[in-house]
């Protein structure tokens, strides 16, 4: 497999989305190929200081770069030739087969959706985040963002798309769906959580156990925790800021040291019709790594064919009726 990667991307690239590409060839198999996109010159330049060869790599020039704070569909537009849009050109066009980038998260969203679409019967994408468990497994906390106004029958979504990635890639065997709420019993919540509750209750696709409150969310109640992205993207942020208060303080345990963004690497976005892995902005050479290398999980997986023949025929007539 090829696994594209964004350079130019993230606060101290180039120096190190290269560092992690690096680390990543040493961990992958022959057979699998880290495509370098960005200035062919400078990602030379870059590899040789580290020591590494640039026959290791494919390398594509791209001398574009779109910063963090462009308006990401102007930016995709003015900017053709800009790494982000090389990087979906080329997914789109099947000479990668996934795509990472620590760069602006927005056109990385943005060009998942018009660039390679979202799968049939997918409302809208979502991106998932990882809740390190008590018993030292994981969690999947969906969505964490891109969807801050969602209906029902959209989280219903998130839930399907929480659960195949849990079963296919963190290979849960029968992963347990919860919908987070201000309560355990059926009929809390606001006029959503109730309806989704409803429809999750009634579906086939997937193992829901009821609602979660937010004091369990880190007991292993759930594998997969459904929520919009408005609530979601608060949470998350809330445990990054207890990570790093607790490590300025130097109280970070082995259990705590698992929120540490870096064993993780990025988010992916799922729903889209390929593998977009979107990374933190800050992300030094191990979170690249991990980006890389989550990727090929993914890929191996085969989570987006899993993902298409698992849309029941009623979620899937959808696309008709509701545009994203």
């Amino acid at each position: 497999m090829k696994i594209g990667l964004d350079v130019m991307g993230g606060d101290f690239a180039p120096g190190a989305a290269i560092g992690g590409a690096i680390l990543a060839h040493s961990e992958l198999p022959s057979e699998n190929r880290i495509v370098l996109i960005g200035p062919a010159d400078v990602v030379g330049d870059h590899l040789k200081s580290a020591g590494s060869s640039p026959e290791h790599f494919d390398i594509v020039d791209a001398r574009e770069v779109i910063g963090m704070g462009e308006h990401p569909t102007k930016a995709l537009t003015r900017k053709p030739t800009s790494t982000i849009s090389v990087g979906f050109n080329m997914l789109k066009h099947r000479q990668i087969d996934a795509f990472a980038s620590a760069g602006n998260s927005g056109a990385m969203l943005v060009g998942s959706i018009f660039s390679i679409n979202n799968i049939q019967g997918i409302i809208r994408p979502a991106t998932p985040a990882f809740l390190p468990q008590e018993n030292g497994g994981l969690s999947i906390l969906i969505d964490v963002g891109t969807n801050p106004d969602v209906r029902p029958d959209v989280m219903q979504q998130f839930a399907l798309l929480g659960s195949l990635y849990a079963q296919q890639v963190l290979k849960i065997s029968k992963p347990r769906v919860g919908l987070l709420n201000i309560g355990e019993e059926e009929e809390k919540g606001n006029i959503t959580a109730q309806a989704t509750h409803h429809l999750l209750k009634e579906s086939q696709e997937v193992n829901f156990i009821g609602n979660v409150e937010g004091r369990d969310i880190l007991k292993n109640k759930a594998d997969v925790i459904v929520c919009d992205g408005f609530t979601g993207n608060i949470l998350l942020k809330s445990l990054e800021s207890m990570y790093r208060i607790m490590a300025k303080r130097n109280l970070i345990d082995d259990y705590f040291a698992r929120f540490n963004y870096e064993n993780y690497g990025g988010t992916p976005i799922l729903g889209v019709n390929g593998i977009v892995i979107m990374g933190h902005g800050i992300s030094n050479e191990t979170a690249i790594k991990n980006m890389i290398l989550m990727g090929r999980d993914i890929y191996e997986s085969h989570l987006i064919s899993k993902i298409k023949h698992s849309l029941p025929d009623s979620v899937a007539s959808i696309t008709s009726a509701t545009a994203l």
